[in-house]
């Protein structure tokens, strides 16, 4: 079933909202303001609350449309429908209006707080067009054994030849490894993952070809240098693990943070700090190194594997001031060791789903002055933020990062204050 409908707000998820004879319809590939003729998706007669579509034709655009960087990942009734890319269809400046509206209305829809909420682009990104910047990939193998991906509501597997939003690094290692040529066991699953380099002597075969999870080429540990603040800091991660996928976001995220952190230390020398949700180490190894001289520290994550990369990562610099946990937070939080259980500054950068409250409120009995939120999705931030101010504090700073181009998908840091 086909409609007309005029675009009125954006939405989550990368959608905008109309209306069809008073029921909200989500629609996909859309603008505020703009008139579209738009497919529903099946099945569409149910009394459902809201209805979802996608674009089949513009009628009317915005200012913002622009015609997609990667055709493959626009809409599906003009030839795309593979996913990964759902603001594709919009310019660059017009991405980061939206991130920016809608950051800001989830903190006020659910964090009971109206600010108005900037949007940092990434350094390179304006040339590269909002491509080129992933540094891992993920593709299911076709029937044919080439790297694909699914079609949206449907089975199919498109094959590709290349990857827009994979770093130039990237798709080089690809070429190199002959990925594009197939040859792969159909409905297997490819991953690659290569380091933006950045030190001035490279690694040798840092990057990693995995299928299924095993390694086929290139190395399963893999080093990732980040420089803050003068000072370059190597991390060895696993190659299936989790890191920060932009190539300049370790950098942005991580020189951000430490600014905000020496900022509410005021020059303290020994605080204590605590890094929960720690990952491989991305923020404990600059916090540990560039703020008192004599920083004390308790991390806690929940992946044996990274923590285990975490410490090794800890040896490699010598420092010996950071207490580096396994574990669920909540539960590790319960059972933190005296000399470090009253913070001055807890930094946290939980998964999509948020700290939630009862996190939230152990960092509150903790009588930690100062919390920086990392946040991936800022519905979750603007929960836990309301749980933050019932527990008296205010919001004292808030910005977002484009770390993911083409994309709806926002990094949000927050810094919260006593």
């Amino acid at each position: 079933m086909q409609a007309e409908v005029r675009i009125e707000r954006y939405a989550d998820q990368g959608r905008c909202v109309a209306h069809i004879d008073g029921r909200v319809v989500f629609v996909r590939f859309a603008l505020p303001g703009e008139l579209l003729r738009i497919e529903l998706d099946e099945p569409h007669d149910r009394d459902d609350r809201f209805w979802t579509g996608e674009v089949v034709e513009v009628l009317e655009p915005s200012p913002d449309r622009v015609a997609p960087a990667w055709p493959l990942a626009g809409p599906l009734a003009m030839g795309g429908g593979v996913g990964g890319a759902d603001l594709v269809h919009v310019s660059l400046p017009g991405q980061i209006r939206w991130k920016a509206i809608t950051v800001s209305e989830q903190m006020s829809r659910l964090g009971h707080v109206d600010v108005a909420v900037p949007v940092e682009r990434i350094a390179g990104d304006e040339e590269l067009g909002g491509l080129h910047w992933r540094t891992r990939i993920e593709m299911i193998v076709d029937d044919n054994g080439r790297p694909s991906m699914r079609r949206r509501g449907t089975h199919h597997r498109v094959a590709i030849d290349t990857m827009p939003l994979a770093s130039k690094t990237l798709l080089r290692i690809a070429d190199q490894e002959h990925i594009w040529d197939g040859g792969f066991e159909p409905g297997s699953q490819i991953r690659l993952s290569v380091p933006e380099p950045r030190g001035e002597q490279p690694v040798p075969d840092d990057y990693a070809v995995l299928v299924d999870g095993e390694l086929r080429s290139g190395s399963q540990l893999l080093t990732e240098q980040v420089p803050v603040n003068g000072t370059m800091f190597t991390y060895q991660v696993d190659a299936g693990g989790f890191w920060q996928m932009h190539r300049g976001a370790p950098i942005a995220l991580t020189s951000h943070v430490i600014g905000l952190v020496n900022k509410q230390l005021q020059g303290k020398p020994a605080p204590v700090i605590w890094d929960l949700y720690s990952g491989s180490g991305l923020f404990t190894l600059p916090l540990a190194t560039l703020t008192g001289e004599r920083t004390h520290m308790f991390s806690v994550e929940g992946a044996a594997v990274a923590v285990k990369n975490a410490q090794r990562n800890l040896r490699a610099m010598g420092l010996t001031n950071v207490d580096a946990r396994t574990g669920d937070v909540f539960r590790t939080l319960n059972h933190v060791p005296a000399n470090l259980a009253k913070p001055d500054v807890v930094v946290l950068d939980p998964p999509r789903a948020g700290a939630k409250a009862k996190v939230c409120r152990q960092i509150a009995a903790s009588g930690a002055s100062n919390v920086v939120y990392i946040a991936c999705d800022p519905t979750s931030l603007a929960r836990d933020t309301a749980t933050l101010i019932a527990e008296g504090y205010q919001l004292q700073d808030i910005r977002a990062f484009d770390i993911y181009p083409m994309t709806h998908h926002v990094e949000t840091v927050a810094l919260f204050t006593r």
